[in-house]
């Protein structure tokens, strides 16, 4: 194959030498083409020149021609239109007028345009005039074929809003009627309410139904329709609501209010959903417009939901008294407030839901703070008077010993009542906090960060560049109405998000409230427990004080000390300790969660000295017996240092006491 190539090679190099040629031979030629191409337009450029502006000329003339003709169909139209308004039909006028109309586009630049305008305008609105009985007799006859007839004129002389404007005010005027006699009814708000929203359920549909044959966008006409008939209302709907809550009772305006914004909801849900399947034929902001009429009237009492919620709690909780004349029944209703209160509190979070969509979350969290605030300061005085009742705070006026448990099973049941309280307390900040991020969470965004403004705005405009919106979703009153408010409940969103329900604070100052209650009941039982014990090292000082040395001490002082026994208050004590571990048997045998809670996070006085061994606060009753025990010691140490002397036989007798 080599060979070949060699043998080859003298004709390849001829063959490439001739391609050469050929290539030098055709860039002569190219340069000569250039150069004669660059002659002829030299030669022709100004002939070229006079051609155009002979074209433009030609156009001029041609325009003027053409404005010469409509200035001449003008003047022959403006001629004709008073016999033609005079046949009065108003298919012919509306051509007449569309040609005048075409004619008066082509005279621009005359100088009589503007009065043109206005003479074209004026007898429009002739036509208009001549018309409107036969318009508002079709739409209140709903006749379809003479509808399309006024929609065709009306829109070859560019008055479809005018004509639009008729089918308002026919169709909005009878259902504004309808709603003043329904106003003037016995029925209540609610019911008038119920009543006029399915008539204008019904009319979206039979309207919707009709304005599809008629209108090129019967969605957004029927829309525009119910804004303008819920805006003419009179009374109007916010007057009604304002008037309904001034009327009702305190404790109810509440209520009152949600059972008018329930029926509103059905009706919007009801119209949401006869929308949705359409709902991007329709202009989304006509919708959003209708969805606010709908709604706004409510908004002022939805910003003031945390006032409303708080009043309306403070009422409810007010209704359960805890004071009664026997201490029995102060327990018997401080048990019963625990499942009152949780349930007032739950109630209040439907209310929430349901009144504002889980918005107003901080306006709630301040009305519960406020329940849980008077609930624990009714339970606080009510143990308060229970001490009176037990007479912790007295003094003994007798040395008599009366062993009575009557006082520490109260306080035992109270304790109890608070671990109950505890324990519902988390349940409820859990079941809260699920219920917040459950319904209010939807309005927070993926790229919202805490205490910036920016990334709110940034999420609203990334959300407006995803796919269509629905504006009956997207209804958001705080955040047009109250907008530190708004930021406040993201923060709370994103730290409920971030750091999980489970380990929320929502309920942080009521559960150390309680906290606090429940260490007062403690203190309580503590104090029903050593009354008696401290009663008796009352005495202890008396008795030593009133000794006095006489006639008999020479003949005692001699005595043996075995001869001595203990005195009758050290031998009361004695005993009263050693029933004391059979009462507090049911803190060792009761399974009851909520009292061992409460016992746990309780605290009593005299607690172990940190150094020593602490076994006893893994058992409850040793807890309690060691710190009986060393309050009794420490009294009883007191109580010595306040005798002022003693004699030989005190001092002995005191001795055999303490031994």
């Amino acid at each position: 194959s080599s060979n070949q190539a060699l043998q080859n090679m003298p004709r390849v190099l001829r063959d490439v030498e001739a391609l050469k040629q050929e290539a030098s031979f055709l860039k002569e030629q190219m340069v000569l083409v250039k150069e004669d191409i660059e002659k002829f337009e030299q030669d022709t450029v100004q002939s070229m020149h006079v051609l155009v502006e002979i074209d433009q000329v030609k156009g001029r003339m041609q325009m003027a021609a053409e404005a010469l003709q409509e200035a001449d169909k003008w003047t022959t139209l403006s001629a004709d239109i008073e016999e033609t308004f005079k046949t009065q039909d108003l298919a012919v006028i509306s051509s007449k007028l569309t040609s005048m109309q075409n004619s008066l586009a082509m005279l621009v630049d005359t100088p009589d345009y503007s009065e043109k305008c206005v003479h074209l305008e004026a007898l429009k609105n002739r036509l208009e005039a001549l018309s409107s009985p036969q318009i508002v007799s079709t739409f209140n006859s709903m006749s379809i074929d003479q509808a399309k007839l006024f929609v065709k004129v009306f829109t070859e002389i560019d008055r479809m809003p005018q004509l639009l404007a008729y089918y308002y005010k026919c169709h909005k005027g009878q259902l504004v009627s309808m709603w003043q006699d329904l106003s003037h009814s016995e029925l209540s708000l609610n019911q008038q309410l119920s009543e006029f929203y399915d008539t204008l359920l019904s009319a979206w549909h039979s309207q919707l139904q009709w304005s599809s044959q008629v209108f090129k966008n019967p969605y957004e006409v029927v829309t525009v329709l119910l804004i303008q008939t819920l805006g003419a209302m009179v009374p109007s709907i916010p007057v009604c609501l304002s008037t309904a809550v001034e009327r009702a009772a305190q404790e109810q305006r509440l209520d009152t209010l949600l059972e008018l914004h329930h029926t509103t909801s059905t009706f919007g849900h009801s119209l949401e959903a006869a929308m949705l399947p359409h709902l991007g034929e329709n202009n989304l902001l006509k919708v959003n417009e209708l969805v606010c009429a709908l709604y706004d009237p409510y908004k002022p009492y939805q910003l003031q939901y945390g006032d409303l919620e708080e009043s309306h709690l403070l009422i409810q909780i007010s209704a359960v008294p805890l004071e009664h004349g026997e201490v029995i029944d102060c327990v018997e209703e401080m048990s019963h407030s625990v499942g009152k209160l949780f349930g007032l509190a739950s109630a209040a979070v439907d209310r929430c839901v349901k009144l504002t969509d889980g918005l107003a979350v901080c306006g709630l969290l301040k009305a519960l703070k406020a329940l849980f605030t008077k609930y624990v300061s009714d339970f606080s005085t009510t143990l308060q008077s229970i001490r009176k009742k037990c007479k912790l705070e007295e003094t003994p006026s007798s040395s008599l010993f009366q062993e009575d448990w009557t006082a520490f099973q109260n306080s035992v049941r109270i304790i109890a009542t608070c671990g109950e309280l505890l324990r519902q307390c988390g349940a409820f900040e859990q079941q809260l906090s699920n219920k917040i991020l459950g319904t209010a969470g939807k309005y927070l965004s993926e790229s919202y960060s805490p205490r910036s403004l920016a990334g709110i705005q940034e999420a609203s405009s990334t959300e407006r560049k995803s796919a269509t919106k629905n504006p009956w979703q997207e209804y958001n009153y705080l955040q047009r109405g109250n907008m530190v408010e708004y930021n406040s409940l993201m923060e709370v969103l994103y730290s409920l998000k971030e750091k999980g329900t489970g380990n929320s604070n929502l309920l942080a100052e009521p559960r150390s409230a309680l906290t606090r209650l429940n260490q007062q009941a403690n203190q309580l039982a503590f104090d029903s427990v050593f009354l008696q014990i401290k009663h008796q090292l009352c005495l202890v000082s008396k008795m030593e004080r009133q000794e006095a040395p006489g006639f008999g001490e020479s003949y005692t002082e001699d005595l043996p000390t075995f001869s001595l026994s203990p005195q009758e208050y050290i031998t009361n004590i004695g005993q009263y300790l050693m029933s004391l571990p059979l009462h507090l048997e049911p803190f060792v045998t009761q399974e009851d969660p909520a009292l061992e809670m409460a016992l746990h996070a309780g605290k009593l006085p005299f607690p172990p000295e940190q150094g020593d061994d602490l076994p006893e606060l893994d058992n409850t009753a040793d807890y309690w017996l060691g710190s009986i025990a060393r309050a009794t010691m420490q009294t009883y140490c007191d109580a010595i240092l306040l005798i002022p002397q003693l004699s030989t036989h005190s001092t002995k007798q005191l001795a055999t006491d303490i031994g």
